[in-house]
């Protein structure tokens, strides 16, 4: 929902193919992610609130909506690139808080 708002902000609204994407490709990391790598090894808290869970969802975000952008390039660039950031920061606030 984070990245929805985010990319609805940044991007122009002719842009919804890409908004679309942000939302479901910031989703579909987030829970990919945790369904496969959730272990109790990467769960520990190495940096107090921080496990290796939470620090590489982000990653997965950030390439997700990377390569969505080389495959169907946005017609704004910059403005895409600010939207896949702060999804990538949602990414990780919603790891942290909530998950």
């Amino acid at each position: 929902m984070i990245a929805l708002a985010a990319a609805a902000w940044r991007l122009p609204r002719s842009a919804r193919a890409d908004i679309a994407a942000v939302a479901i490709l910031s989703a579909a990391s987030v829970l990919l992610w945790r369904l496969s790598a959730n272990m109790p090894q990467l769960n520990d808290d190495g940096l107090n609130g921080f496990s290796a869970n939470d620090w590489a969802t982000p990653v997965l975000t950030y390439l997700f909506l990377s390569l969505y952008a080389d495959f169907r390039p946005p017609a704004d660039p910059r403005r895409y690139a600010q939207a896949r950031a702060l999804a990538t920061i949602a990414s990780l606030a919603v790891n942290v808080i909530t998950i």
